[in-house]
């Protein structure tokens, strides 16, 4: 009798351990599909020739959820000949993201599918919230106006800060950008920031022991995969069976934003003139061992390290800016347009101490859509942290 009603306790405390097991989440709740993937999968699977594009910082760079996503797609589609676009550069977001689209991915070829991820660059570089919408509304609009059949998935990934924010019951301002403009233009989206917040509070699985850090563990990246698969697996599925064969265009609403830079692209440093004190390096390196970032070196760069060394620069559109790397002896830029009262921008940043950072800085914007005049001059003032009066140009940005 007594080993009977042990079994029984036994029995209830294992069905009360299950019962009290919290399910995984599934990544569906973090899933929009809003008008989905139809004309990607027409591609893909009809005209089996598909080029994908993976536009993003650098948990798109580093290797992870994007090789899954390059062979998931070819493991489930082998007749299909895909080209893959991997335009991931470290340290960047949706600013630099709209000026560089058109070199970095459009320009390699008519782009089926592009995954845009800007979210935690945003954030971590402190990107205006007007700024965000207008880079991400351009990248959009540039991007559908180069081929008008392409789909796009917003993406927001997660870091510690949006972690804290959700804790507090805030949505992060560069995810709730990231919703406002996929929502706009109903397109697919993956709130990757709510949901792994909402699985470590659920005890899945832990930040320190597993996901590990902003670029994601081995883990991490798993899992960015297996919600990415998730919204193509039930778009293709649903699409497979409604038989879609044919591409279809949807009209572009009205711009969200006047000022989004839908025309962003760079403009060649050569353009600049009346050069003083600065100089033309055609391959640039570092000479005090800091690091750097692909794409921001052994390039072309106008370069001053004086302060007093000016230029002027001459262009049409309504937003004018520069791509720049600051390293430790970066300085501070006074600068006019259209004659004018002058500004400064500081270029040093928090990380400029050990690494020349890419660094995307907006000079004008909502400008009158004309021709301009930019006076740039180096200041004798600098950042009490740099170590110089430094700039390096790597392209000014127009749009």
């Amino acid at each position: 009798m007594k080993k009977v009603i042990l079994c029984f306790l036994v029995s209830l405390i294992c069905s009360a351990q299950v019962i009290g097991q919290n399910k995984t989440l599934p990544f569906s709740n973090y899933i929009t599909q809003r008008k989905g993937l139809a004309n990607a999968y027409a591609a893909i699977s009809v005209k089996k020739n598909a080029t994908v594009a993976f536009l993003g910082g650098s948990i798109t760079y580093n290797d992870g959820w994007r090789n899954k996503v390059c062979a998931y797609l070819k493991e489930r589609f082998p007749a299909t000949k895909f080209h893959f676009i991997a335009a991931g550069i470290p340290s960047l977001g949706s600013l630099p993201h709209t000026f560089r689209l058109g070199q970095d991915v459009l320009d390699s070829g008519k782009v089926d599918l592009l995954f845009l991820e800007a979210a935690v660059n945003d954030q971590v570089n402190g990107t205006d919230s007007v700024t965000q919408v207008r880079s991400l509304e351009g990248i959009v609009r540039h991007a559908k106006t180069s081929n008008p059949f392409m789909d796009i998935v917003l993406m927001s990934f997660a870091d510690p800060d949006k972690t804290k924010q959700y804790n507090s019951g805030i949505t992060p301002t560069s995810v709730a950008n990231h919703e406002l403009i996929a929502g706009y233009y109903q397109l697919p989206s993956i709130n990757l920031a709510k949901a792994i917040h909402d699985k470590l509070a659920n005890n899945e699985f832990s930040w320190e022991k597993d996901f590990k850090d902003l670029h994601p563990s081995p883990f991490g990246q798993e899992l960015y995969f297996e919600a990415i698969k998730d919204l193509l697996s039930s778009n293709f599925a649903s699409l497979n069976k409604q038989g879609i064969k044919k591409q279809k265009a949807l009209k572009l609403p009205v711009l969200l934003n006047k000022g989004s830079f839908t025309h962003g692209r760079y403009l060649n440093i050569e353009n600049a003139v009346d050069k003083s004190g600065w100089e033309l390096v055609k391959s640039w390196t570092p000479q005090d061992g800091l690091g750097t970032r692909p794409g921001f070196v052994r390039v072309p760069m106008l370069v001053s390290t004086t302060a007093g060394s000016s230029f002027t620069l001459k262009f049409k559109g309504n937003a004018i800016g520069m791509a720049i790397v600051s390293g430790s002896d970066a300085g501070i830029l006074n600068y006019s347009i259209d004659g004018g009262p002058e500004k400064q921008v500081d270029l040093f940043t928090q990380w400029s101490q050990s690494l020349h950072l890419p660094w995307y800085i907006l000079l004008g914007a909502n400008l009158k859509n004309a021709d301009h005049v930019l006076k740039v001059s180096i200041s004798t003032e600098k950042n009490q942290n740099s170590k110089g009066t430094a700039c390096r140009i790597v392209n000014f940005l127009v749009n």
